[in-house]
């Protein structure tokens, strides 16, 4: 459920009109309904509220300051994979010790930023990145709390781009070789061995594939306590869906209580991280058409949002519903078009052949459902500048993010100066 709805024809997000939103900050624009994010926080951790948990966010998916702020104040912390999101999370207000810090790639100085800040734990993807974090602790006097990804090669069933647990995934180490990996860290100075991660894709819309990497947790977990190794946190990742289009993934409810079921014996602090499923459908990208052409095979609907806002389409495929924030009268007739966008890119389209109330120049469309992974997966393709994001919170709203400007784009560059001279 969200709080985007129409009233009297016309598209709100919760009690503002989108045009009137429009009017202010142009198109493209990111719009977020506050009360939907809370809304969905609070869903999700309702069934895990009488077992020692923590709902920690996959900022990947949505990551302004604002939103940030708004999970902490619920009690979330941050799921973060980069030193850029670790320092979006501490300006944002998020405690460290709500902080757990995944990813493939952490650099020696990423690492120093987040043992200093004494961030909850970091989530261990490989034996070389023990050994470097391990030389980073004990040159920083410092110890860290750390958990090794463990890849349970499951099938996540979903798209392969956003499958992360099985064994030809980049992700994690291999569940085979993952108690011999927990003892050499129990070894090594500087670090302590305090938790068990997995996380095995996005956008699922099944339970199995959750129960299955729980279950062979379990077992991981009791070799691990065997060995003398005390594990105090099982970080289950995030991955659930939402609905896009015709899919029906499990209620928040239904998910809660399967997973409490594997896991209210194990005597563990739980951590999930949610994304998709928190800000997903809490916000909408607004677009405005500019053209209308119709070919000899194809009719096309030209609007002023791109491929460089909203990727998912053109990446995965990805299905968005699309609609007017001005609806038509009953009866309105329909057409199938292509709606694209202006990158000079085949590419570049948020729908293909789809049937809509037949738009025409001037008029604005809200793409729904892209709270996630719209803003941040956007770039600057074709120096195109990025959208503004607005923040609704009942009969308000906020500015949360500036439009880029082209000053913007060109911030950073330096000419060298013979080339400015012509030589």
């Amino acid at each position: 459920m969200h709080y985007f709805s129409y009233k009297d024809r016309e598209l709100f997000c919760e009690q503002v009109p989108v045009n009137q939103i429009v009017e202010e900050f142009g198109t493209p624009l990111f719009v977020y309904s506050s009360g939907t994010l809370k809304r969905h926080y609070r869903i999700f951790e309702e069934p895990f509220s009488g077992a020692p948990h923590m709902i920690c966010f996959s900022m990947k998916a949505c990551s302004n300051l604002a939103i940030l702020k708004i999970f902490s104040n619920l009690g979330g912390g941050v799921d973060i994979v980069s030193g850029g999101e670790l320092f979006r999370a501490l300006k944002a207000g998020v405690p460290p010790s709500r902080i757990v810090y995944s990813g493939v790639g952490k650099k020696s100085y990423e690492m120093d930023d987040a043992l200093r800040s004494d961030i909850l734990m970091f989530n261990v993807e490989s034996e070389e990145e023990l050994q470097l974090l391990s030389q980073r602790a004990l040159a920083l006097g410092k110890s860290a709390r750390i958990a090794l990804r463990v890849n349970p090669d499951v099938d996540p069933l979903t798209h392969p781009y956003i499958s992360t647990g099985l064994k030809s995934n980049k992700f994690g180490i291999q569940i085979e070789q993952a108690l011999e990996i927990y003892l050499k860290a129990r070894d090594l100075p500087a670090l302590e061995p305090v938790g068990i991660d997995c996380h095995i894709g996005s956008q699922l819309t099944e339970l199995g594939p959750f129960m299955e990497a729980v279950s062979i947790l379990r077992k991981l977990l009791k070799k691990l306590r065997n060995n003398g190794i005390d594990i105090k946190y099982l970080d289950i990742g995030g991955g659930l869906g939402i609905p896009y289009d015709q899919e029906t993934p499990p209620a928040p409810g239904d998910y809660g209580a399967a997973i409490l079921d594997l896991v209210s014996d194990m005597d563990i602090t739980l951590i999930m991280e949610p994304g998709r499923v928190l800000v997903g459908n809490a916000g909408v990208m607004i677009t405005r058409v500019l053209y209308k052409k119709s070919g000899l095979e194809k009719n096309f609907v030209i609007v002023d949002a791109a491929m460089n806002d909203l990727i998912r389409p053109s990446l995965y495929k990805a299905y968005h519903s699309i609609i007017k924030v001005k609806k038509s009268l009953d009866q309105a007739p329909k057409f199938v078009a292509d709606i694209v966008g202006p990158i000079c890119e085949s590419g570049d389209f948020l729908a293909r052949g789809r049937e809509i109330e037949e738009p025409f120049p001037g008029e604005l469309l809200a793409v729904m459902s892209a709270g996630a992974y719209g803003f941040t997966m956007s770039s600057n393709y074709n120096s195109r500048p990025r959208c503004a994001e607005v923040l609704v919170d009942g009969s308000n709203y906020y500015l949360i993010r500036q439009r880029e400007t082209y000053e913007d784009l060109i911030r950073g560059e330096k000419v060298p100066s013979h080339i400015l001279e012509g030589k």
